[in-house]
């Protein structure tokens, strides 16, 4: 279950999700994030997002795979920003291509192209495919919540924001904070999702009117 966990955290693992920066480069772009100082308070409002808005449909389809097709639903008609809702679509679906080329098909019954959800987001889908894939909740989550993090200091670092050394510290001190955000919202349930970060949202809406863009998202 280790090696199995490091192989999906491997940055090398082509599940898509470092073609999208998060809402990181259009609030970089309108003059909000410009330092590690303004990066940080970024990323602590986006980790309680995440935790959330895409932990809860993550945790609901982890413990309940057959709800795969209502929580798909569900997490179409949450997310109404436009932006987030493509980047969510196009990260589960590329995590399925690849885990039906990568691993056994025999483990990934879910996962046959005849079952999949009209919209296949993300968060839902690798609820489905670590519990397919037998890594218990604990650890997926803790997974889940880590590749939203890295993917973050990635974006900032290929813009520029910061650099490669000092991503990997500010990461590193982030650790502690985001175990706290994923302790405490680690049983938030469906009926109780939410937008905590408004900001984030309109940042993030407006990506695709940039003038030039590094990322889709």
């Amino acid at each position: 279950m280790d090696l199995l966990l490091w192989q999906l955290a491997d940055s090398a693992f082509p599940a898509g999700g470092f073609a999208h920066s998060g809402g990181v480069e259009a609030a970089w772009r309108h003059g909000e994030v410009q330092s590690a100082g303004e990066l940080a308070a970024f990323i602590e409002a986006s980790l309680w997002q995440f935790g959330h808005s895409s932990m809860p449909f993550f945790t609901a389809t982890h413990s309940d795979p057959d709800a795969w097709n209502d929580l798909d639903r569900l997490c179409e008609s949450f997310t109404t920003n436009h932006v987030a809702n493509r980047a969510s679509r196009l990260q589960g679906q590329a995590l399925l291509a690849s885990a039906e080329r990568i691993f056994s098909a025999a483990g990934l019954h879910q996962f046959r192209r005849r079952e999949r959800p009209a919209c296949c987001h993300f968060a839902p889908a690798f609820g489905v495919l670590t519990r397919s894939l037998g890594l218990d909740s604990a650890s997926a989550a803790r997974l889940f919540l880590f590749l939203h993090l890295r993917g973050l200091f990635a974006a900032a670092v290929r813009l520029g924001i910061v650099g490669p050394f000092k991503a990997q510290e500010m990461q590193h001190g982030f650790a502690p904070r985001a175990e706290q955000i994923l302790d405490q919202c680690k049983n938030i349930t469906v009926e109780e999702i939410a937008q905590t970060a408004p900001l984030l949202e309109i940042w993030q809406a407006s990506h695709d009117r940039l003038y030039s863009r590094l990322f889709q998202s």
